[in-house]
């Protein structure tokens, strides 16, 4: 008998919170993907899940922290075992504070460089790890405005944010040769998300008139950078709303 999970794909998003990760989760979802998604609290992820399955998708939610490397060895072995092949990892932790460098603490500059840059690498080595062997598949990395310059009160996200973009720039030419295409995203402006509308009132404002970007939107770049063709890949896309300055 044929095994009708053969030809069965997952994704793994890693930091799959309520807005942006979450409307990739989706997106893929609706392609048939089985959504695998993870956070330090699996509890949170109950609401997304949810949706997912309401709209006739399959989604699994972890616990996970993306430092541990224990964690990451967990899960990736976990999804490939009783899941279905990992055929697109995201990894779209954010970590952004904001702290003058007088007051970054060492264990914060340390706790946002593991959350915005290790954790990244041990997803990417670890997808990699699966991959490679299959010589198909697509990693993608979300990045900021900080991955490409720093800014005052930045020290800490810029600095993990420079190294995940680097990160990036060494799987891609490493690991292209080998069928996986890996992409960098620099999503640069306010997305529409609780913490803009509460925070930022006048900036959440602007979404009336598309100034603000948003996450399905976002999520639809994901997908179609997966679709590309190989010899046509894009390595790093920039998002960002008309109102951006740049």
């Amino acid at each position: 008998m044929l095994d009708p999970t053969a030809n069965k794909k997952s994704v793994l998003v890693v930091g799959a919170g309520d807005a942006t990760g979450g409307a990739i989760a989706r997106r893929f979802a609706r392609e048939g993907y089985a959504a695998c998604v993870t956070r330090r609290n699996a509890d949170k992820l109950v609401p997304l899940v949810q949706r997912i399955r309401a709209e006739g998708g399959e989604a699994h939610a972890f616990a996970s922290d993306a430092r541990l490397e224990a964690d990451m060895l967990t899960l990736v072995s976990g999804i490939e075992r009783d899941i279905a092949p990992i055929d697109v990892a995201v990894f779209n932790i954010g970590a952004n504070v904001r702290f003058s460098v007088t007051d970054t603490t060492e264990r914060v500059y340390r706790k946002v460089w593991e959350m915005g840059a290790l954790a990244g690498f041990l997803m990417g080595r670890e997808v990699a790890k699966v991959m490679i062997p299959r010589g198909r598949g697509t990693i993608i990395f979300t990045g900021a405005t900080a991955s490409l310059r720093g800014s005052a009160g930045f020290s800490a996200f810029a600095g993990a944010k420079h190294a995940l973009r680097a990160l990036a720039q060494s799987l891609a030419r490493e690991l292209a040769p080998q069928g996986i295409h890996v992409a960098h995203i620099v999503i640069d402006g306010a997305i529409d998300t609780a913490f803009i509308a509460e925070n930022f009132p006048d900036r959440y404002a602007l979404k009336a008139t598309d100034g603000i970007l948003n996450v399905d939107a976002i999520a639809e770049n994901y997908w179609q950078l997966h679709q590309q063709h190989r010899s046509a890949w894009t390595h790093e896309l920039d998002l960002r709303p008309w109102t951006e300055k740049w």
